[in-house]
């Protein structure tokens, strides 16, 4: 989304555009799995947002190495709340969907549940907590206009280029997710799924802040 998402829940419609076929090709695969659904057929979809933790291969890596090489910028004002998910707490979601779809749970079947913990976070404090252990950190600025427009052009040209094995250094769908705050109401998974955090990753960060 171009905009503040703060505390939207699922039934909030699917974008008329994405900014990156990732995105889009998420949409479309949720999107079938549901329309499958009917009484002999039990689907769900779990949205787990941001999900952290060890062994992690893409986000922390990603804002380690280019923090280590002076590339990375808080896009925005930097005070853009997101919601985050321990993979304990992703995996734990998913198995309470299994068992609900086995156990032929007509009230799941055909839903979408967002998964994350309790509470957003602060997402350029985040980021420095974990720049920290590596005694690294974030301070200069980029508005998000300015990176939206530097991703639109880093876009054109690696495809002009053809170059498709790596991604650019800014997209506009990195800017956007950025720079605006993301962040999700958890009802549906808590009294329909069950669902509650094993752990509360949110908790233990937000008490340092």
């Amino acid at each position: 989304s171009l905009h503040d998402l703060k505390g939207v829940d699922e039934t909030i419609p699917y974008p008329d555009k994405f900014l990156c076929e990732y995105a889009k090709t998420k949409a479309m695969a949720e999107r079938y799995v549901l329309s499958r659904a009917s009484s002999h057929f039990f689907t769900a979809a779990l949205r787990p947002h941001l999900i952290m933790g060890e062994g992690d291969p893409h986000i922390v890596p990603r804002l380690l190495d280019r923090a280590r090489k002076g590339r990375l910028r808080i896009i925005g004002d930097g005070k853009n709340m997101v919601d985050i998910v321990h993979v304990e707490n992703a995996a734990h979601a998913h198995l309470l969907a299994l068992r609900k779809l086995i156990a032929r749970d007509h009230a799941v079947n055909g839903q979408a549940f967002f998964i994350a913990e309790k509470s957003p976070v602060e997402l350029w404090k985040f980021i420095n907590y974990i720049l920290s252990k590596e005694k690294l950190k974030v301070e200069k600025k980029i508005s998000y206009r300015a990176a939206y427009n530097i991703g639109a052009v880093c876009e054109a040209l690696f495809k002009s280029l053809g170059i498709f094995d790596t991604d650019p250094p800014m997209t506009r769908f990195v800017a956007t997710q950025m720079a605006h705050s993301h962040y999700f109401d958890h009802t549906k998974a808590n009294e329909l799924l069950g669902f509650e955090p094993i752990s509360r990753f949110d908790e233990y960060f937000n008490s340092l802040t």
